[in-house]
């Protein structure tokens, strides 16, 4: 199973914490993710910070960098990838429930304000992770590993039948 991909691309827009982009990248080699979009202020794997938390994943994990995150979602929908938000709204789905059709953009929000609701709106599909403790969230990095990992079982388990 080494070197294979997942059907899955991640949307990273205006991370605060190069340290968590660092992070994400080091998940996106484990769970096979075919590339990495970065917008707004997010740092680029040029960042020291980035390129000490990734620890060599930042050479292979393919990404790209966008100013504008809309360009960049409307671009993968043109191509036919299902965008789907990482965020907890009224309106959105447990992860665990979410029909999830592949190809999938995962859209992961800012570290205290999430996702912008201009980006929301152009979202597929907008799931959540359940929150049971006394906190609304967790570490951007961590729900990213999450759901990433979530996505991975359904596209393996999906190419079993």
């Amino acid at each position: 199973m080494k070197n294979s991909k997942t059907p899955l691309v991640i949307i990273l827009p205006n991370i605060r914490s190069a340290m968590n982009i660092g992070a994400i990248f080091r998940t996106a080699d484990a769970v096979g993710v075919d590339k990495i979009y970065l917008s707004g202020y997010s740092a680029t794997p040029k960042h020291p910070k980035v390129v000490k938390t990734a620890i060599g994943a930042e050479k292979t994990v393919p990404w790209e960098y966008n100013k504008d995150t809309k360009i960049i979602i409307n671009d993968l929908k043109n191509l036919g990838y299902q965008i789907i938000g990482l965020e907890h709204t009224s309106t959105a789905e447990q992860i665990w429930d979410a029909d999830l059709d592949f190809p999938i953009a995962l859209i992961v929000g800012n570290e205290i304000h999430g996702i912008p609701d201009d980006q929301l709106r152009l979202c597929d599909k907008v799931i959540y992770l359940p929150m049971l403790g006394e906190k609304e969230s967790l570490n951007v990095a961590t729900a990213t590993g999450i759901a990433a990992y979530n996505i991975l079982e359904r596209h393996l388990l999906a190419s079993k039948k």
